[in-house]
């Protein structure tokens, strides 16, 4: 017995040797030369792409197989800015050796350093990572067949592929959209590790002015890779975001059946999350995270105030589930911290519901709602309604040059629309929005920030608001209701200054964007003489390029008035005077409305 153990151990370590010394024999007769060629011919047929690799190439059999290759780089496609897609200081493969026995390639690890990618996208959103050779084309048309048919091919265990372990380091990947500004990450490490049947996920990225890290466990990236769409699948999330220091748990479950779009539950949580340098950054980013040269050539004005560029709804997926929101305190841009955030987001197919938004701001109280269906058709529908109150512009405002002073201030809005872009939902909506502010001290700095439609209206109301620091606000009140883009101001937009009391009537069409407003601003000292150019101010252009001049029409009509007022010893005069004082002397409690007329539950 002992015998012939002791003969199959010599005749197993002699084979062992044989085939370990043929295979060292096989990989030491290539030449890396040959295996260059090899690998850039491969990489041809499989993308239609040139593979380049001028740096060394090394080829290891113990403890796997592995190449090693150095100053590689893939060429981009022809409408490429760039003419190389990948560059790569050193890439590195490991590959298990019995299983190329059985025709299948495990592959250990991947080792990417110093990767600069471009990525890019022509006007039609083709991107230039899609190979398009007839290859790929078949793999298009394999993916877009029959499950069944899809299966069957990822169960042959013939041309399949796994791979463990990623991880780059050092890494730039610059991205741009058509003929828009390049966005640049920066990726110090990306790390993808087999960890039992998880895999064990590390990011340290960069992008403008904020610092993203990533840490945590999902289940394993190949058993997601190997059943998703083919058989059930079910995915464990357990991640912490990091944003400049602040963490975001991610914890819940996704479900994956085939043929049925994939459902989740999945709860977001912080005590302390910022998104001020996320949303700050973006100017920034959009230079490449460069700071903008002081001699280049100033971009052209966007026509619209409301942009016109398509909004990102084809990045929202179509699935059912759940996302419940849990903020303790979330930081915003130039504004004190939203408290206690909470909300719950459905989601079913192609529609999305917010139900029961609700924070803290300052010691004020917010509620809300909010849907989005349709997101993926050429007319995405958006509906949302909520009110706040109890809160001031003092405990909103946290920009230390914009100073403000109390300001009792509440909200509310129902409105429904409907488009692709900022200026198509302007331009379709429907609905009501009223505001209130109470006695407040602003100065000019805040004021100036209101844009150039909110200078031109403090301008003309008030030519000499430039030479005043402050500026001390009674009460102020915008009731605007609007239909189809049409926003109608019957004398319902007033307030009150220590000094004057100002109306404005006449209409703002969000379609075109185009203003027809009549301000009526008053002294507060008593009646005036009758012809008051103050009085006879008109706001036209449009909200990107407002403009304030004389109406001609009222100008004429005061004359005539005055002219009649001559003829009856001043009594007409003193009478248009008395009447237009009684619907302008109280401008904020004529705009106002019923609160409930605008959102139930508001008052």
């Amino acid at each position: 017995m002992r015998k012939n153990l002791k003969l199959i151990l010599v005749s197993f370590f002699v084979l062992f040797g044989l085939a370990f010394g043929g295979a060292w024999y096989l990989i030491s007769s290539i030449k890396p030369a040959q295996l260059t060629q090899l690998l850039s011919s491969s990489v041809k047929d499989a993308t239609g792409r040139d593979l380049k690799i001028m740096g060394p190439v090394s080829l290891t059999i113990f403890p796997s197989i592995g190449v090693q290759a150095e100053d590689v780089s893939l060429s981009n496609v022809s409408w490429g800015f760039d003419p190389e897609m990948i560059k790569l200081k050193q890439v590195e493969i490991g590959v298990r050796l019995l299983p190329l026995l059985r025709k299948r390639v495990e592959i250990i690890r991947i080792d990417l350093n110093g990767l600069d990618a471009h990525l890019q996208s022509d006007a039609s959103g083709q991107g230039n990572w899609i190979f398009v050779t007839p290859l790929a084309q078949g793999a298009t048309a394999t993916i877009g067949s029959d499950q069944s048919n899809s299966a069957a091919e990822n169960n042959d265990p013939g041309g399949f592929i796994s791979i463990e372990n990623i991880n780059i380091t050092d890494a730039r990947i610059s991205y741009q959209e058509d003929l828009r500004s390049q966005r640049l990450f920066e990726v110090k490490r990306l790390s993808l590790l087999a960890s039992g049947d998880k895999t064990a996920i590390k990011l340290e990225m960069k992008h403008a002015n904020f610092d993203l890290g990533v840490k945590g466990k999902v289940t394993s990236i190949r058993t997601i890779l190997d059943n998703w769409g083919v058989s059930p699948l079910k995915v464990d999330l357990g991640l912490d975001i990091d944003l400049n220091g602040k963490p975001l748990a991610v914890q819940g479950e996704i479900q994956k059946n085939p043929k049925q779009l994939p459902s989740f539950n999945i709860d977001l949580s912080s005590k302390s999350f910022d998104l001020a340098p996320l949303l700050a950054g973006t100017a920034l980013a959009a230079t490449g995270g460069k700071l903008p040269i002081a001699a280049s050539k100033p971009k052209a004005r966007p026509k619209y105030f409301f942009s016109e560029d398509r909004l990102p709804l084809d990045l929202l997926p179509e699935a059912n589930g759940k996302i419940n929101l849990a903020i303790a305190e979330l930081g915003l841009p130039d504004q004190t911290p939203v408290k206690n955030l909470n909300a719950s987001m459905t989601f079913s197919g192609q529609k999305i519901d917010m139900q029961g938004v609700s924070f803290q701001l300052g010691n004020g109280q917010a509620k809300g709602n909010l849907s989005l269906s349709q997101f993926h058709g050429s007319a995405p529908i958006l509906a949302m309604d909520g009110f706040a109150k109890g809160f001031t512009l003092e405990q909103m405002i946290a920009d230390s040059k914009s100073k403000v002073s109390g300001g009792d201030t509440k909200i509310a809005f129902n409105l429904k629309s409907s488009g692709t872009s900022l200026h198509q939902l302007a331009g379709n909506a429907n609905g009501k929005i009223q505001i209130s502010v109470g006695p407040a001290m602003l100065t000019s700095t805040f004021l100036n920030k209101g844009g150039d439609f909110a200078v031109s209206v403090f301008n003309a109301i008030n030519p000499l608001r430039k030479k005043l620091d402050n500026t001390t606000l009674e009460c102020a009140v915008a009731y605007l209701p609007v239909s189809n883009g049409l926003v109608n101001v019957a004398d319902s937009v007033g307030f009150e200054t220590n000094l004057l009391n100002v109306v404005l009537a006449g209409s703002v069409n969000l379609k075109n964007e185009v203003i027809n407003l009549d301000i009526y601003p008053r002294e507060k000292s008593g009646l005036t003489s009758g012809l008051d150019l103050a009085n006879l101010i008109k706001l036209q252009g449009t909200l990107q390029s407002p403009s304030a001049g004389i109406d001609k029409a009222a100008v004429v009509k005061s004359a005539v008035s005055i002219g009649l007022g001559v003829l009856t010893g001043g009594v007409s005069l003193l009478a248009e005077n008395a009447k237009s004082l009684a619907t302008k002397s109280q401008p904020c409690k004529n705009a106002l409305r019923p609160w409930s007329d605008i959102e139930a539950g508001a008052n």
